[in-house]
Parts: C-alpha cells; structure tokens; sequence
C-alpha cells in the first residue's frame, strides 16, 4: 500500500524467513519502480515490524537491504500507524496507556480552567468531561476491546482517569 508519501509493505506466512524473503523480493520491484521515476526511498523513516503472539524468546532476524542499495533494518518493538500503537503481540498497553496519560492531563487543565473561571457549575464539569475527555480516553477502543481480549490492564487505565474526573 503506498500513498503519497508514504508506503506499506506486508508480508504473512508461517516463518519469518518466508516473510522477509517476500518483503526483500517486494521491496525490489518497488525500489526498481522509484529508481525509474527518480524517486528516492528514506531508509532512516523505514521500519520494520513483526506480529506474534509466541510465548517463546521473540527475536526474529532484521530485514538486510544492502544488495538494493539499501539498509539493514531491525524490528522495533512499538508501531505507530495513523495514531494508534501496535505492539508485537496486539495487546494495545502502550496505546491505552498513552491516551489515558492525555486525557489525564485534559483533566488537569480542567482543574486549572475552574479555578481561572471562578467555578464551573457541576454541569459544565460534567459536559466538559464528556466532551473532551472521553473521547480521548477511548479513542478507538475497537482494536482493544473484544471478545477475549486481556483488558485488566486497559480498564485500570479507565478508572484512573474515571477517579481523577470524579475527584
């Protein structure tokens, strides 16, 4: 998938070398494409990423792109794509985490526009709460929330921001 200026290669199979082995071949047509069309691919903006949920030692092997006039590139542990965060195992901590972090820091500024005000009614708190810290909050909550899903974690993060909103 590519769009202006930005592009996505995927790969699925059973192994990692079946996967990279594909990624290399796809990254060739691709790199003879661009090189046609004077075209320039940025390896520091390139990035590699792997799904599993193994419960064994994770280290699958970089991406070698040198023989295309390229780089090497290593897995990272967190994928960020259109403002959500993946990692490896799709659990979605360090997404939950990040908004809750935001919309704790809404709340926050919520504190200091009631003491600039001079007191907001209950009803504006309660609207402003609504309206700004809640959608945040849950900001796309699909992904996490399924059938199945480990949401200990994501829901700790939930009430977090509930008690703070409360107090």
């Amino acid at each position: 998938m590519f769009f202006v200026d930005d592009g996505l290669l995927i790969s699925q199979g059973k192994s990692f070398e079946k996967s990279n082995a594909n990624l290399f071949y796809s990254h060739s047509i691709i790199f003879s494409l661009f090189k046609q069309f004077s075209l320039v691919i940025k390896y520091d903006k390139s990035e590699i990423f792997y799904f599993s949920r193994s419960t064994k030692n994770f280290n699958p092997s970089p991406l070698d792109l040198r023989p295309l006039e390229g780089a090497i590139l290593k897995q990272k542990n967190t994928w960020q794509y259109v403002e959500f965060f993946f990692n490896r195992k799709l659990l979605f901590y360090y997404h939950t985490h990040y908004y809750a972090n935001k919309a704790l820091s809404i709340i926050k500024s919520m504190k200091m526009l009631d003491n600039l005000t001079r007191k907001l009614s209950p009803m504006q708190k309660y609207l402003l709460y609504r309206i700004y810290v809640l959608p945040i909050a849950l900001y796309d909550f699909q992904l996490w929330y399924f059938k199945g899903a480990p949401l200990y974690y994501p829901l700790k993060e939930l009430k977090k921001i509930q008690r703070r909103a409360v107090l």
